[in-house]
């Protein structure tokens, strides 16, 4: 695993009850091989995906298209629960993107935990600016779970800049408040769902 955030960061983080690993919260992986894995949740600053939210999505993606051997980039990672499903799944790998060094710091304990370090990439960066940097591949499977006061225009322009890294026919999934309104999703998307589970919107799109 790739990982820009220092092994001393995280063993300080550990050492001294930060960086979220000490507080109890957990989600887990709902099938495929680590099927009931614990993971870890950061203490603040992510607003995890539910379990009921995240078995609805990849039972759509499984059923619509099937994730065996994708490529998968996670941004706004969190936990990284969403690409850590994906490759429970299937997937061959997974890039994930956060800002908030407690989230790095809680994704690398959980790919280290679910045995799966070697088939991901952990980058502490900004979305845009991750977005706006030279794409080291092109992604198949693409999931976007930004807080829910974002902008809709920051989630398009997010989407704008993703283009580039993506493959013919991908996938990218964002996560919205139900509430939310306007088109986020720019030329060379097609919208192929748009489902709400309470007061989350989840938008499915394919690039065109």
């Amino acid at each position: 695993m790739q990982c820009e955030v220092s092994h001393k960061d995280v063993i300080q983080g550990w050492s001294q009850g930060g960086f979220g690993l000490q507080n109890g919260r957990m989600t887990r992986i709902i099938a495929g091989r680590l099927r009931g894995r614990r993971l870890r949740v950061p203490d603040e600053g992510t607003r995890p995906t539910s379990d009921r939210v995240r078995e609805s999505l990849f039972n759509l993606l499984a059923a619509r298209f099937g994730l065996e051997g994708l490529w998968v980039l996670d941004l706004y990672a969190g936990s990284g629960a969403l690409g850590i499903e994906a490759i429970s799944r299937g997937a061959a790998g997974a890039t994930f993107v956060d800002s908030n060094r407690r989230a790095v710091a809680t994704i690398a304990s959980n790919l280290k935990a679910c045995g799966i370090s070697a088939e991901a990439m952990v980058a502490t960066r900004t979305v845009s600016a991750y977005l706006s940097s030279p794409p080291e591949r092109r992604f198949d499977l693409v999931f976007s779970d930004p807080p829910y006061a974002l902008g809709a225009d920051r989630v398009a322009d997010d989407l704008g800049l993703l283009l580039p890294r993506l493959a013919d026919g991908a996938l990218v999934v964002v996560e919205r408040a139900s509430r939310t309104s306007g088109d986020v999703w720019p030329p060379g998307f097609d919208v192929i769902a748009d489902k709400s589970y309470g007061d989350t919107r989840v938008e499915v799109g394919l690039r065109v």
